[in-house]
């Protein structure tokens, strides 16, 4: 199963006050594909990301959902398609766990309706698919860092989009649970056809897990293709200013960087 909802970013220019981050940008997202946006610190990948999903309007050009301009169509209606985990979320003082992952429900329900059966069996599986239904009663200020990623993850899980847009998703957590982590987000891809969108630092699990990588460089997209195609030791140079060395990964046969520093053999 594949969504067939397409989000597209045409001639985008947008920015804060008056400093601008994209310029006349385009990009189409792949539908049903798992794409990871990638590039150095400072070079647009948050704002790029919050203005696919509304929250930063552009000052040029469009983002488009299924054809039609993001800021003509309405907020809920966008909810039900489109999901966003930002960066750094705040929880409300004292919320539960299992109410905070409730609130990705709001989009498919009605005022005065109450909570449908749907809308209890969606956070169940978001609990479980994240690992945390042991947590549900607790409260969101007690738990770590890392187990407040997996809330704010079940929490998008829970809203069921067929697009999941995704800043930094293994923010927080150690190796072995940001392999969980994404292991989830390439099972909801694949059983789901949920399209997932992702910025991602670690290139060589963006390699491993996305279908498509989206370089960006100084506000404009620089490279987009299969990471054996986009993740070279040319672009880690021009994107990323790093002398490296690319690989196929033993395990995955996907790109592999090996940065060199200042004090290697080759």
């Amino acid at each position: 199963m594949t969504t067939d909802h397409r989000l597209e970013a045409r001639a985008v220019t947008v920015g804060y006050r008056d400093r601008i981050v994209l310029a006349a940008l385009d990009l189409t997202i792949a539908a049903g594909r798992m794409t990871g946006i990638v590039g150095a610190n400072g070079c647009g990948k948050s704002t790029l990301l919050r203005a696919l999903a509304r929250l930063l309007p552009p000052t040029g050009g469009h983002v488009l959902l299924d054809g039609s301009s993001l800021q003509q169509q309405k907020s809920k209606e966008i909810a039900r398609v489109l999901g966003l985990l930002p960066q750094g979320p705040t929880a409300p003082e004292g919320i539960s766990v299992a109410e905070l992952v409730g609130r990705g429900r709001h989009p498919h329900q009605r005022a005065l309706a109450g909570w449908s059966v749907r809308d209890y069996e969606a956070v169940a599986a978001a609990l479980d698919a994240t690992g945390i239904a042991d947590l549900a009663d607790r409260s969101v200020d007690e738990l770590s860092g890392g187990q407040r990623q997996r809330v704010w993850i079940a929490m998008a899980l829970a809203q069921e989009t067929d697009i999941l847009l995704l800043d930094e998703p293994t923010t927080f957590l150690d190796v072995a649970h940001q392999v969980e982590i994404l292991d989830l987000l390439a099972d909801l891809n694949q059983d789901r056809g949920t399209t997932i969108v992702m910025v991602l630092h670690d290139l060589n699990l963006a390699s491993r897990y996305c279908d498509e990588i989206v370089a960006v460089r100084e506000g404009s997209v620089h490279a987009i293709g299969p990471p054996v195609d986009v993740v070279t030791e040319q672009l880690m140079a021009d994107v990323f200013g790093l002398d490296s060395l690319v690989i196929a990964d033993p395990v995955s046969g996907t790109p592999l960087v090996l940065p060199c520093g200042r004090h290697h053999v080759r």
